[in-house]
């Protein structure tokens, strides 16, 4: 979903992936074969509009 809206994978640190679009970066924890929690789905959906408009 960031990759289509733009964003490019900057780094990976740990268990955290690193999403950089112009001056706006995005943490999203990874960890293999999890869901991530809703709220933090719902955080980035809210970054991705904001930066769409």
């Amino acid at each position: 979903m960031l990759l289509n809206a733009g964003f490019e994978l900057l780094r990976t640190k740990g268990s955290h992936r690193i999403y950089l679009k112009g001056s706006k970066r995005i943490v999203i924890p990874f960890h293999m074969g999890k869901i991530l929690h809703p709220k933090i789905i719902k955080q980035v959906l809210k970054v991705v509009e904001v930066l769409n408009e």
